[in-house]
């Protein structure tokens, strides 16, 4: 579980999070939504330690992340998995060696417990076999679901997915979507993703944060926010055409 108390952050004279209140669950795929420039990737930032927020308490569990100390933000980090959005794998490494990189950094073993590991993550996305590969010869949607079982590797409790469908076509898109919820709710992680992406959101959105001009405006499921008064959330979530004539024929 991660609990947000009041998280505040500025950039000068700019208000760029303002008091965001709002906990994930294991198990659940929570979604923090906005448009752009809505304070969704400083949010994230904030939590994985890479941004201080200016006010506010920010809690793994029951361990506040600005009172621990360096022993405990060490062991934090390897609870902590991370999806970028462009994948972010090494080109000039294999993707063994891609997989390898976090567990001889964090968890070292013998060369043939590691490379078990690796086999049965790459097995869990689908890319058993690919081990000798390099990035450049992976599709955009085989270096996402190297860059999941790269996450994975080292068994977190907690999964940060940074518009995992960008650049994606809507097959693989959802694909992607269904592979993080399975291992999601398969391992019980804490799986925060950062998108704007509506299909995303309406297929596995478990648990949804909206954020409007740095402000939580709206929380819910992916039930309830098609049923959303909330004008500016409406906005983002029936953008499309096909989604408005979706509205008019249901309203």
């Amino acid at each position: 579980m991660i609990s947000l108390q009041g998280i505040s952050k500025k950039f000068g004279d700019k208000s760029v999070l303002d008091d965001i209140h709002a906990t994930f669950l294991p198990g659940k795929v929570n979604m923090v939504i906005g448009a752009s420039g809505s304070g969704k990737s400083v949010l994230m930032k904030t939590m994985v330690g890479l941004v201080k927020p200016d006010a506010g308490r920010l809690f793994y569990q029951d361990l506040e992340l600005g009172e621990m100390d360096g022993d405990q933000r060490n062991e934090l980090r390897q609870k902590i998995g991370m999806l970028f959005q462009s994948a972010a794998l090494f080109d000039s490494l294999t993707v063994l060696d891609n997989l390898l990189f976090p567990l001889r950094m964090f968890r070292p073993a013998s060369k043939a417990a590691m490379q078990e590991r690796v086999a049965y993550c790459l097995e869990r996305v689908g890319l058993a076999g690919t081990e000798m590969l390099f990035p450049s010869e992976l599709s955009g949607g085989m270096k996402k679901r190297v860059g999941i079982a790269r996450a994975i590797v080292l068994e977190p409790q907690f999964l940060f997915c940074d518009e995992p469908n960008s650049g994606l076509d809507p097959k693989t898109s959802i694909r992607i979507d269904h592979l993080i919820q399975d291992i999601t709710n398969e391992y019980q992680i804490t799986t925060i993703v950062n998108t704007h992406d509506m299909n995303s959101v309406l297929e596995c959105g478990d648990h949804i944060v909206f954020l409007y001009k740095g402000r939580k405006t709206w929380e819910g499921d992916r039930q309830l926010i098609l049923k959303s008064d909330n004008e500016a959330l409406n906005e983002l979530v029936y953008a499309t055409r096909f989604l408005q004539q979706f509205r008019e024929k249901s309203g």
